[in-house]
């Protein structure tokens, strides 16, 4: 007699590994159905996508700047120094010394410029979703009503 009050299955009968058949091997890869091949991350976009670039902004107004950073560069808009910590792609404030990389002493302040060989500028992926506006308001209005 079954030492169980129930004779359904449960979660105890079916193997630990669900990967596994019952006779402990591993099952054959599936193929893949036929249909559109998957698209390759570095080939041709599909037009409905959008595009992506690399930009650097700056840490304190968020400003777009240019690379390469140039060591005594600053920001146009807020006059930060570009070549300091608060800058860089390895700057973390959970870290050691507050960075990544293995440094023997602490550099301060953070946001001053530095002579850091292991500065790399900070850059995001940002999606290309803005579009040009027109340049006039007769622009405008004649693309709101064109025929």
């Amino acid at each position: 007699m079954s030492d169980r009050k129930y004779r359904q299955r449960g979660y105890q009968d079916e193997p630990r590994d669900p990967k596994r058949d019952r006779s402990g091997e591993q099952p054959a890869p599936k193929e893949r159905a036929p249909g559109r091949p998957l698209q390759d991350a570095s080939g041709p976009r599909t037009p409905n996508l959008m595009g992506s670039h690399e930009v650097f902004r700056c840490a304190r107004c968020g400003n777009r700047l240019a690379l390469p950073v140039a060591e005594d560069g600053r920001c146009s808009r807020c006059g930060v120094d570009l070549h300091a910590c608060i800058q860089c792609a390895f700057f973390d404030t959970s870290a050691r010394f507050e960075c990544t990389q293995t440094l023997t002493a602490r550099i301060a302040p953070k946001d001053a410029r530095n002579s850091c060989t292991l500065f790399a500028p900070r850059t995001t992926v940002e999606r290309q979703t803005g579009t040009q506006g027109p340049t006039t308001a007769r622009q405008a209005f004649d693309d709101l009503f064109k025929l």
